[in-house]
Parts: C-alpha cells; sequence; structure tokens
C-alpha cells in the first residue's frame, strides 16, 4: 500500500527522483505509474483478504483515509493561510493511518488480546504522525543526497508543512517568508525560503511536536508484555530523531 500510494504522489507532483533513483513516472511515464499503483493497491488487498474480513475491511477504510488525507492537503495547496488543525488532519490521514493499520493488522493476526492490539494501533498512529513531522522536518533541513529525492519539494509544490507555518507565523521572518510563497517558486528562491524556516523556531518545534507523539507511542506500549519486539518498536522513536542532520 506504501509503495503504490508513493507511485501515485510521484505522478501528481511530477517527481523525477524517488529514493535516489528515477521514479516510475519518469522512467516510464505516467501511465505505467498509475497502473502499477493500482496493481499493489489491488495486491495489497488481496492479501487483505486471505487474512479474513475484518483485516479486509480495515485495510479498505485506510485506503480512503489515504485518499481523504491528500485530498486535505490538496484543499490548502500554495496558501500560506493553511491552519495548523488542517495540517494535521492531513498528515493523519495520509501518513498516520497506515502506519496506525499496519500495526493493528500485526496485533489481529497475531490473536492478540483486544488490549493490546488497541495499544499496537494507538503506537502506530502516533509513532505515524511523527513519522511525517520528520520528514517534513527533512525536506528543509536535509541535501538532496540525504533525502534521496529533490530537497525543500515540498514548498516547491505548494504544499507548506508545520516548520514553514510556524516560520510565516513569525513576526519578523514571516513578513520574509510569505511573498515567496503562495505559487511557482524558483530553485534561488526555494533556498531562500528554505534559509528562513531554517532560521526560525519552526524546526525545532516541528521536532518537539514528534518527540511528543514518540513518548505518546511508547506509552501506549505499556500494555504489552516485555519482549525484544516491544523493546525494538521502543527504540524506533530514538531513531527517527537521529536521522535529522546536525548542521
Amino acid at each position: 500500500v506504501h509503495i503504490g500510494s508513493l507511485y501515485h504522489d510521484d505522478v501528481m507532483d511530477d517527481a523525477e527522483i524517488r529514493r535516489g533513483v528515477p521514479s516510475v513516472n519518469a522512467k516510464w511515464g505516467n501511465l505505467v505509474a498509475i497502473l502499477s499503483g493500482d496493481f499493489l493497491l489491488a495486491r495489497a488487498s488481496e492479501l487483505a483478504a486471505s487474512l479474513g474480513t475484518e483485516v479486509a475491511g480495515l485495510l479498505a477504510a485506510t485506503i480512503g483515509r489515504l485518499c481523504e488525507g491528500q485530498v486535505s492537503e490538496l484543499k490548502t495547496i500554495f496558501s500560506p493561510d493553511r491552519p495548523e488543525p488542517a495540517y494535521y488532519a492531513s498528515i493523519n490521514g495520509k501518513t498516520a493511518s497506515l502506519l496506525a493499520t499496519a500495526a493493528r493488522i500485526g496485533g489481529i493476526v497475531a490473536d492478540l488480546p483486544r488490549n493490546q492490539i488497541d495499544a499496537l494501533t494507538s503506537y502506530g498512529d502516533n509513532f505515524g504522525m511523527a513519522f511525517q513531522l520528520i520528514d517534513d522536518v527533512l525536506d528543509v533541513v536535509a541535501t538532496d543526497e540525504e533525502l534521496g529525492k529533490p530537497a525543500g519539494n515540498d514548498m516547491v509544490e505548494g504544499v507548506y508543512t508545520l516548520p514553514v507555518l510556524r516560520a510565516l507565523a513569525d513576526h519578523e521572518l514571516g513578513a520574509d517568508l510569505r511573498p515567496l510563497l503562495g505559487g511557482g517558486l524558483t530553485l534561488d528562491a526555494r533556498d531562500q525560503a528554505r534559509d528562513i524556516v531554517r532560521a526560525s523556531d519552526g524546526v525545532q518545534y516541528t521536532i518537539e511536536m514528534a518527540q511528543d507523539y514518540i513518548a505518546r507511542g511508547t506509552d501506549a506500549l505499556g500494555a504489552l508484555p516485555t519482549n525484544p519486539t516491544r523493546d525494538g518498536l521502543s527504540r524506533l522513536g530514538d531513531f527517527l530523531i537521529e536521522s535529522v542532520p546536525r548542521r
């Protein structure tokens, strides 16, 4: 489901690079990328059906939430006035819902007690929120090589994420940033905008919000018995935070 959604995302973004190599749409065209994404979603649905009606229904609902999250994002494209609650709602749909479902399905097929399944779901949801927050930080602070795709592309595409929204809320820096946004960006304007966002508290604030979600997810794991899997999940948050380059 994740890879299929990325194929579709790259078509919508007209992306040329994904994970350091040419994207499917850049190499074989939009038609192949869309059909390949559709095939992966269909294959995922087939696998889910083999795991029972609960899993199949859960996956179908999650694919719907992915679409809703993306539509929510499109509603505020190129809008410097994007409300923060709209941002959180979008990333909850387009990212957190998928990780929550992945964790929940693991608990269901392992036949865990319902309270543990719910705990895993909460963990996945919170980790998914943190994952997207850090991904949005990386778009501002990382290089093309570190990302495996063009840095600053969210602003180029008119997707103003939490670090950008926080910079816009800064009285002085926002006055410099706002005139650059609202439309297409040249490479020079993109770099200028990234410098402004990095100079604000937006990056640190977003990291702290990610840490808060990680803490909530780790707390949820307390409902599970101590074992290597739970310990591994609890360490993923540290790995996520450590992925942010320190300049």
